[in-house]
């Protein structure tokens, strides 16, 4: 499949499921409950989760605060957790996971403000790399799909080989193989998937990559309701 029809498939497809965008649904509870029922290594990176949440540097939160301009921008998580907002100061945000941070920063900011009404979106700052048109970093929705990742970066290349695709942390693997498809068949959001800042999606050239193999890479998309975001580029 060439990258043009792979993204013309995207589009239409988009076109069809405007209202598909969700909420994040990696909810303290719903993490509670997969842990109770995860194999001990996915158990234990779940329970870390939830202690030391979700924000790392790099993440940017799109704030929006009604009748207050200062507050209404998009900032960017400094070292240790810390959100610096202007008149507010410095606000940690260890601990919080990304499905609380509307409410906490509603919290925090009624502190300072009578019935703050507070708007939050989060983008993680991905690396996406290999066989896609525009590799780099880039400022990706935290509630959009996995699969819009790709997207991001213009798409892919007719080299891709989508059958590798992975999602590496430290140079490791987080997500690979049918894993990483089931979860993209599934319609996983990155925040759903755990992912964090720095995270890198990568897309090998193929090198034996089968027709077979784009045609069911082709299915797994056509399986699931698509997205088109509004993705910022970081340089």
């Amino acid at each position: 499949m060439r990258r043009t029809s792979l993204v013309a498939l995207l589009a239409l497809l988009a076109a069809t499921n405007l209202s598909a965008q969700g909420s994040l649904g990696a909810t303290r509870q719903a993490l509670e409950a997969r842990a109770a029922q995860a194999d001990a290594p996915e158990a234990a990176a779940i329970r870390a989760r939830l202690a030391r949440g979700d924000f790392r540097v790099g993440d940017g939160i799109l704030l929006t605060v009604e009748g207050e301009p200062t507050l209404s921008d998009t900032f960017t998580v400094g070292l240790g957790g810390q959100l610096t907002l202007p008149m507010i100061g410095p606000v940690s945000l260890e601990g919080v996971l990304r499905s609380e941070l509307q409410e906490y920063l509603t919290r925090r900011l009624a502190q300072n403000l009578r019935d703050p009404q507070v708007q939050t979106r989060v983008f993680l700052r991905l690396s996406i790399q290999g066989s896609v048109a525009h590799p780099g970093y880039y400022g990706v929705p935290a509630d959009a799909l996995l699969s819009d990742a790709l997207m991001a970066a213009g798409g892919t290349t007719q080299e891709a080989n989508f059958a590798r695709l992975r999602i590496e942390r430290d140079g490791k693997p987080v997500w690979e193989g049918k894993a990483l498809q089931q979860a993209i068949a599934e319609g996983r959001t990155l925040d759903g998937a755990g992912l964090v800042a720095g995270d890198q999606v990568i897309v090998p050239k193929r090198g034996g990559t089968t027709a077979g193999d784009v045609m069911r890479f082709g299915t797994v998309l056509l399986g699931i309701p698509i997205t088109i975001y509004t993705l910022t580029k970081i340089f």
